[in-house]
């Protein structure tokens, strides 16, 4: 029951996926704080008038929906660069050394290819022929 589970954990889609909705959320994260933090004062400001510090206040003092908070959108780009870090290191780096060991590339380019002179399918480039136009050919007396 385990192995199976491992197994399909282990898919290259199953992770793709489970990457790409990490780096989904994180971005979100980022996304929502610029607008938050930058955008929704912007929108509010109904009177010029700067506060310098890691944000602006755009308008009354002590107004929360007219201070610019550049210190909570710097917080969020780094809380991003920490989290996906971690996501490479803790998942990425990890599954692309065990399906490096099954002979998969993943999360990284692919290897170069040629057509086979034979059958035109893709074959490795110091490969001369693929797999199944090389087994055709009569053995050698």
């Amino acid at each position: 029951m385990l192995k199976g589970f491992r197994d399909f954990v282990m898919r290259g889609d199953v992770i793709t996926v489970a990457v790409g909705l990490v780096v989904a959320l994180a971005f979100s994260n980022l996304v929502k704080a610029f607008t938050d933090s930058v955008i929704n004062p912007l929108v509010a400001a109904v009177q010029p008038g700067t506060k310098f510090g890691l944000g602006w206040q755009l308008g009354d003092a002590g107004n929360k929906a007219t201070f610019v908070d550049m210190g909570a959108f710097i917080s969020a780009i780094i809380y991003f660069i920490v989290f996906m870090a971690v996501v490479y290191f803790l998942i990425v780096l990890p599954y692309r050394h065990i399906q490096k060991r099954r002979g998969v590339t993943v999360f990284g380019e692919e290897p170069a290819t040629k057509a086979c002179p034979a059958c035109m399918s893709d074959i490795p480039e110091a490969a001369k022929k693929c797999k199944y136009c090389a087994s055709d050919q009569p053995a050698a007396a």
